[in-house]
């Protein structure tokens, strides 16, 4: 008997073109081994038969109607090791890899009271606009069971914020963080008007949501992968990217698209991405300085969108299948 398993092992292994993956998880048929012999040249060349002593010992055409088998799948002993021969991790049960009560989300909101990042076309800071979608988000995902999601407020100018919010997400050891953001352009595409007496500025000449990852950030993958569901639930809802940073017209401001269809940038610099411990990113919803996006993005509906999207992100990185096969 012993013998006889060595000499299975120590044969060589050959797959054949499809089908191997679901053979690792079934036994062998005795069905199977008597009676496929028989039958139609397709079923006779199931990686099955691999599994009887005879056929492994034995390299002497099946006899039947037509040939059993070509040479190239004769000798598919894959199944015969059975699941051992795969990483005790593989087998792990992927159902406790993502618990939702568990899972830590740090939701940043982007800039502080003091230092109010953008101003919108008419004159409202996008603080205002990043804690409101930043308070939805967080209670969507409470309701659906991730409990452990924190609203991160910083205090302070804009550099030493971004430090601290930084540290307070190491501190909390998150298991994601994500920073929400509402986005503008560079000086030079603005354009002065007036809104209710008061000058401002606008640029109607971009629109769309954009999300960033760094490559410094200490597992980049992972949040590749975040991101690029994040930007995936985005389209789904109907809504499109900001195309401009990967256009030269940006000069200094453009950054490497890393996926054309979900607007997914990389952005190495940016300290909240890569100087967490986490996987980590940068959801910048939409335009504020855009005069129609503004009205857009000031609306219910708009956040109801924007967050759902969101929280069906998070809830597809948490599903089991996740931990084992990783985003298909």
């Amino acid at each position: 008997m012993i013998a006889a398993m060595a000499a299975m092992v120590l044969l060589p292994i050959e797959v054949s073109d499809a089908g191997w993956l679901s053979d690792l998880f079934k036994g062998p048929s005795k069905q199977a081994k008597s009676a496929k012999q028989a039958k139609s040249p397709k079923q006779a060349k199931s990686p099955k038969q691999a599994k009887s002593p005879k056929h492994v010992a034995s390299r002497k055409p099946v006899t039947s109607a037509k040939p059993a088998a070509s040479p190239k799948r004769r000798n598919v002993k894959l199944a015969a090791l059975g699941p051992v021969a795969l990483p005790p991790a593989a087998l792990k049960p992927v159902a406790a890899a993502c618990d939702p009560s568990k899972l830590r989300i740090v939701l940043d909101v982007g800039h502080t009271a003091e230092s109010e990042g953008a101003i919108s076309a008419r004159n409202v800071s996008e603080f205002v606009f990043n804690l409101r979608l930043a308070k939805l988000i967080e209670q969507k995902l409470k309701a659906e069971g991730f409990t452990e999601t924190r609203l991160l407020l910083t205090e302070g100018k804009a550099r030493r914020s971004l430090f601290k919010r930084v540290a307070a997400a190491n501190d909390l050891r998150a298991d994601l963080f994500l920073s929400i953001h509402h986005d503008s352009v560079p000086n030079k595409f603005l354009e002065d008007w007036e809104f209710e007496g008061k000058k401002s500025h606008f640029s109607d000449r971009f629109s769309g949501y954009s999300v960033f990852v760094s490559r410094n950030n200490p597992d980049f993958k992972t949040s590749l992968s975040f991101a690029e569901l994040i930007g995936k639930e985005m389209k789904a809802q109907g809504l499109d990217y900001a195309k401009q940073y990967s256009q030269p017209i940006m000069g200094r401001h453009q950054r490497p698209l890393l996926n054309k269809e979900t607007g997914v940038y990389r952005y190495d610099e940016l300290i909240v991405l890569r100087k967490t411990q986490m996987p980590a990113v940068l959801l910048e919803a939409g335009s504020i300085i855009n005069r129609d996006e503004e009205l857009k993005m000031n609306s219910p509906e708009r956040r109801e969108i924007i967050s759902s999207g969101v929280t069906a992100a998070v809830k597809e990185f948490c599903e089991p299948r996740w931990a084992m096969l990783g985003p298909l």
